[in-house]
């Protein structure tokens, strides 16, 4: 009787597996995202996910990873330490993912990392800049940007160049701009450069008057800034209005001067800023058909054009968990965790590969990214004189 059955359970079987839609069978392959996407830094999260949703897009054309589409799971870290950590622990429990991109600020990376250890899932950190966050020993972190020291250490080249003799900071105060401080405070040392005051301003404050007398008061030339381009903006602004009279040079990456030659005017020309992209010069990146790419892209997609300095990181992040899930055959977080050590990929910003950073036994992975100088001048971002000339 039971024989009887089994032709006709194989033909009901047959059926259902032609009816079900190509690819329905095979679940999408999970990605996590912490950005701030509200909050005083809610600009660069968004930037960052509009990368990061260009490279699923991208993989995703390509056929996937092993036939399976990427799907990003995306959480809001509010620009809040205490809301990236309960971020991560979301996308942990609840979602089920195994591997995250985040989560921007330094503060809140450092936050969410002890979530990332209790649980055993790899994080890739797309943007901060904090030494701690490799040096504490997270072996579940792979960083692709520069920390402060390693930022520093790309400018000291230029310092004669620059003129900086006697420099101030004011930077917000978190784990990023109090880092940013002592690692350019340290290479400007070293360059035989006098370092003066270090002001430091909350990430949500609008009014740096008192900060910028006092380091109006020092008789330096040069003032590092460290933090969001929001930030920035107004600093600049309070700046001319004060006076000031001094070179300003951006750190970390996130100042976006097409931004401030929008909202600053005036009071950012001749300005210098650290970067990480360059979408005004794409063909000058180490791979220029791939960045020539992603601002086509971009563009295509109406996004702001200020936002590529950021949106970049979204992008490498992203492609890079991916490249370690292809290596791991299997989207599992220690296999991924695994594989990470062995990626060698070209980003946007340019090669990828890990290195170990940290205690022994707990390393950290650490890239190597390529940084770069620009300056604002005639209301449009150029190559400084020193770099034009070459």
């Amino acid at each position: 009787m039971l024989n009887r059955w089994v032709p006709v359970v194989l033909v009901v079987l047959l059926a259902g597996a032609l009816l079900t839609p190509a690819g329905f069978a095979q679940a999408p392959v999970k990605i996590g995202v912490i950005q701030p996407l509200s909050g005083p830094v809610a600009a660069s999260g968004n930037y960052v996910r509009m990368g990061a949703e260009i490279a699923r897009d991208w993989i995703n054309a390509r056929g996937g990873i092993g036939g399976r589409k990427v799907e990003l799971v995306i959480e809001d870290n509010k620009s809040d330490p205490k809301e990236a950590a309960s971020a991560a622990e979301k996308l942990i429990v609840r979602d089920r993912v195994p591997a995250i991109m985040g989560a921007w600020g330094s503060s809140m990376t450092l936050a969410a990392m002890p979530k990332l250890e209790e649980y055993g899932v790899p994080m890739v950190v797309e943007t901060s800049s904090a030494a701690s966050i490799t040096k504490r020993g997270n072996p579940w972190i792979f960083r692709i940007s520069p920390p402060s020291e390693m930022e520093a250490l790309g400018l000291e080249r230029y310092v004669a160049k620059l003129g900086v003799k006697r420099a101030d900071f004011l930077a917000v105060n978190t784990d990023w701009g109090r880092g940013a401080v002592g690692a350019f405070g340290d290479m400007l040392k070293k360059k035989g450069a006098a370092v003066g005051a270090a002001e430091f301003m909350d990430q949500a404050a609008t009014d740096m008057n008192a900060q910028i007398t006092k380091i109006k008061a020092t008789g330096g030339d040069t003032l590092f800034l460290t933090t969001a381009v929001e930030q920035i903006t107004l600093v600049m602004k309070q700046a001319q209005e004060q006076r000031l009279g001094r070179k300003i040079i951006t750190t970390g990456g996130s100042s976006s001067p097409t931004q401030l030659i929008k909202q600053a005017g005036a009071a950012a020309e001749g300005s210098y800023h650290i970067l990480f992209f360059m979408p005004w010069f794409p063909e000058a990146m180490p791979d220029g058909k791939l960045a020539k790419a992603f601002v086509d892209e971009w563009n295509k997609r109406g996004h702001p054009f200020e936002g590529l300095t950021e949106g970049f990181r979204g992008h490498d992040g992203i492609a890079t968990i991916a490249e370690a899930i292809k290596a791991a055959r299997k989207d599992e977080p220690k296999a991924i965790r695994d594989a990470l050590w062995k990626v060698s990929l070209m980003g946007v910003n340019g090669p990828i590969r890990f290195e170990k950073d940290g205690p022994a036994g707990k390393e950290s992975g650490q890239s190597k990214p390529s940084i770069f100088v620009v300056q604002i001048k005639d209301g449009k971002v150029a190559l400084p004189d020193f770099l034009a000339q070459k």
